[in-house]
């Protein structure tokens, strides 16, 4: 009887040891998944913001690695700071509360004063009845300017602080529901740290590039709020206050839910404040962000219509025909043919529209992102009926004529099929933005051009879109420079565009007489033209005095150099500084 006894106390002891282990083995999993979910959610956080910023600020990459850097830094000073918390438990649910409602509503606060510094000046001008060629820059109004565009690198500091705090918190958790020390806490949670960073890449790459930026923002929130919410269900024996920890997520849940339904709508809103006209369509690419705007005139006047990308200006339709008129027509008079033609860049269709005017039987257009070329092909698709009329009649349905054949690709690889093909162009149209961020210096760089050089016929022109000669004299020397340097015989011509300012070019043949030269021999333009003469042109490559005379200090763009792109960030960083 007694051995009877005895067998069965250890059978309940074995039992309560089972559960009991099985309680730890499901709340330790949790924690795991649950650390992972976090990862998973600060790096999108990272992504996120740094995107965001980076289509607000300009300097795509400058931003973004400054960024992610700051968000780096600050979580290991967020790693630090977790020792002075002093309840773990309590410490992660309402940090989790706290990284879900900043993460949900940074990018609409960034929005918001940044909209309210562009418009305070006005609502000063109005009040005051200040005359509107004085521009309202006063003290204040350049403090909270400074403010506006330093709040992505505050929010980037305070949220990688904050996501900083949760690995040292759930290790101290783990340890306490152990009971004891554990030897490998810290490998088990930084395998989990880096597979759900691995998993939130993943899911930044596939999905949330694909949606609206505040969706993604607000359903990156949800996933730290339902953390935290379950954390909360299952350890709520070691907390306090559970009620208004409760009382808490139910309002940040509704919080993330307006935000995903309507925080778009209000960013679009305070957005459109950084822009002098009224925003009458913008939508976000896998590339880019795409912003017309209207100016209405009254007294008869056809509105104003530009062209944004990333929040600079591409093209206004009150002067677009001097830049494209300016970039074409000189090349294409210069070439001894006109039959087979390539435009890189381009992808509104205005170059290709004054490329036809020549009536050349094949043009190839190479563009990146296949959304701007159907914005721009079928714009009755896309665009409000008044808007995709305009834009019809500026293109000249430039993009549905014969002999149009359009690759979306990157045209740094794209050039390397159309020289295994072994095609030859009489023309080549280079209308790329300016070279403002490091993936742009490489279709700016010796190397790219040398590839050109082999695509261009023996009698053929190449024009280059090449900045501002006044704002950015290195960077526009550079450019004639590093064409040189490929084999070409490179020269240089400007014209103020007004809603440019001073704008230039680059032309280079490949052989024979320079450019200019042939130009000079002609008497007069071979196609209609709404702004350009053929004085006007010759007149053009004349420079003032002094402008060439340090050119032997200005480097070549050798690839992976990144010269252009730091001559070019340097000009127009003092230039930002000096309008300030």
């Amino acid at each position: 009887m007694m051995a009877f006894f005895i067998s069965e106390l250890k059978f309940m002891r074995l039992n309560t040891l089972t559960n009991k282990q099985t309680k730890l083995l499901i709340d330790d999993t949790l924690l795991i998944l649950i650390m992972a979910t976090l990862a998973c959610c600060g790096l999108i956080y990272e992504y996120l913001l740094s995107h965001y910023s980076a289509r607000i600020l300009g300097s795509v990459e400058t931003v973004i690695y400054a960024i992610i850097g700051i968000m780096i830094v600050s979580m290991g000073l967020g790693a630090f700071a977790a020792k002075k918390v002093k309840d773990a438990f309590q410490g992660f649910v309402v940090l989790e509360l706290t990284v879900a409602l900043i993460g949900c509503s940074a990018t609409l606060f960034i929005a918001s004063v940044i909209g309210f510094s562009q418009t305070l000046p006005q609502i000063i001008a109005d009040t005051f009845q200040i005359p509107n060629d004085v521009f309202i820059k006063g003290d204040f109004l350049a403090s909270l300017n400074w403010l506006s565009v330093k709040l992505p690198y505050l929010f980037a500091f305070i949220l990688g602080f904050l996501i900083g705090l949760e690995i040292p918190l759930i290790a101290r958790i783990r340890e306490t529901v152990y009971g004891q020390h554990l030897a490998h806490n810290a490998g088990t949670i930084y395998g989990a740290d880096y597979i759900g960073a691995g998993v939130g890449a993943a899911i930044w790459v596939l999905f949330m590039l694909q949606i609206d930026i505040n969706q993604a923002a607000a359903l990156t929130a949800s996933l730290n709020l339902i953390a935290g919410f379950i954390f909360l269900i299952r350890f709520k024996s070691y907390l306090r206050h559970k009620v208004k920890l409760i009382i808490g997520h139910i309002f940040l849940a509704l919080l993330i839910a307006m935000v995903f339904a309507f925080g778009g709508n209000w960013q679009k809103q305070m957005q459109n404040m950084l822009y002098l006209d009224k925003v009458v369509y913008q939508t976000q690419t896998p590339f880019q962000n795409l912003v017309f705007t209207e100016r209405l005139l009254g007294g008869g006047y056809d509105p104003i219509y530009n062209f944004y990308i990333n929040g600079r200006l591409q093209f206004s339709s009150l002067d677009e025909h001097i830049y494209h008129e300016f970039l074409v027509h000189p090349a294409m008079q210069a070439s001894a043919r006109h039959d087979k033609v390539l435009i890189i860049g381009g992808g509104d269709g205005l170059a290709l529209r004054e490329v036809q005017k020549w009536q050349p039987t094949e043009v190839t257009l190479i563009d990146l992102d296949p959304h701007l070329i159907e914005l721009f092909k079928q714009p009755e698709q896309f665009l409000p009926p008044h808007l995709a009329d305009k834009i019809i009649k500026l293109t000249k349905d430039s993009f549905n004529q014969a002999g149009v054949n359009v690759i979306n690709d990157d045209a740094f690889i794209a050039i390397d099929s159309l020289l295994a093909a072994k095609q030859t162009f009489d023309t080549i149209i280079v209308d790329l933005p300016d070279p403002s961020h490091p993936d742009l210096n490489k279709l700016y760089s010796v190397n790219f051009y040398y590839r050109l050089k082999n695509l261009l016929t023996g009698d053929g022109i190449i024009a280059v879109q090449s900045t501002s000669p006044f704002h950015a004299q290195n960077a526009f020397i550079s450019i004639a420079k590093t064409l040189q340097t490929a084999g070409l015989h490179s020269e240089q011509y400007h014209q103020n565009v007004p809603s440019f300012g001073e704008w230039g070019w680059s032309i280079a043949s490949k052989m024979g007489r320079s450019p200019s030269q042939r130009l000079a021999a002609i008497e007069s333009l071979d196609v209609p033209t709404t702004w350009l003469t053929l004085p006007l042109l010759n007149a053009s490559f004349i420079f003032n005095k002094g402008f060439y005379a340090d050119q032997d200090k200005v480097k070549v763009n050798y690839l992976g150099s990144n010269v252009l792109y730091q001559y070019h960030q340097k000009a127009w960083e003092i230039e930002t500084e000096f309008s300030n």
